[in-house]
């Protein structure tokens, strides 16, 4: 069963269209980047895929419900936002029960699934910290974190490392590339900075609403005329 389908997504603000016909299937377990510049409608594309907005035409499923008539779809959906939601006033370790609260996730089963994700995130340490005392790279670690308590089998994790020094980003990569191995799901990862980006990753390129490029990311160098990802990107920009 796939991760994610879309079929003909398509997406208009008002009179300016958004998305065009977007088609992609991602697999159970598979890592993807969604590579494209601001504007491109990465954001649009998420916001389609947690419900925030629906599409103008087409369909979504995620673990094969459609998501427009069941309930329940997005319960297999985990999201990290690019924008920080965690309460500032409260601990590592209140934030995320609050988090399983609101699931419906007892706490007999939230606690020992908290202290797991803990340290898996190097955090076990921090639970009692207060979330405005981390910095920022603990900060999307305890975001990340919540984001899979659930035992989600799809995640979607939006410009993730925005904001983080460059060690920390390093560091925060290394791991998102082995989620799919430690957590089970299929991640789909959303940039603009190629250098995340492993020359073995699928990467679907977005320009102007469409899907320009999707392939790994060594074969779409080397079936393009550029030497590397960044001159892959400047070339579908200057033919779209």
């Amino acid at each position: 069963m796939n991760a994610l389908t879309l079929n003909q997504v398509t997406f208009r603000y008002g009179k300016r269209l958004a998305l065009d016909g977007v088609t992609l299937t991602i697999d159970a377990g598979e890592t993807v980047i969604l590579l494209g510049p601001n504007g491109a409608g990465k954001t649009t594309l998420f916001s389609l895929i947690t419900g925030l907005f629906a599409p103008d035409e087409g369909q979504i499923e995620i673990d094969g419900q459609p998501l427009a008539n069941t309930s329940n779809a997005l319960a297999p959906l985990g999201i990290v936002f690019q924008a920080q939601t965690l309460d500032l006033d409260l601990s590592v370790e209140q934030n995320l029960l609050y988090f399983c609260d609101l699931r419906g996730i007892p706490r007999a089963v939230a606690k020992p699934r908290i202290d797991e994700a803990l340290e898996r995130m190097h955090l076990g340490d921090r639970r009692k910290d207060k979330i405005r005392n981390l910095n920022g790279g603990h900060r999307r670690r305890v975001e990340i974190a919540r984001a899979t308590l659930h035992e989600p089998t799809f995640l979607l994790l939006d410009e993730p490392t925005v904001g983080l020094d460059i060690p920390t980003r390093k560091d925060l990569i290394s791991y998102l590339h082995n989620i799919p191995s430690q957590e089970n799901c299929a991640v789909l990862w959303a940039t603009h900075l190629v250098d995340e980006i492993n020359d073995d990753d699928r990467v679907l390129i977005l320009h102007k609403g469409k899907i320009q490029r999707d392939g790994l990311a060594h074969q779409l160098v080397s079936e393009s005329n550029a030497t590397d990802l960044a001159g892959v990107m400047q070339e579908v920009m200057d033919q779209s």
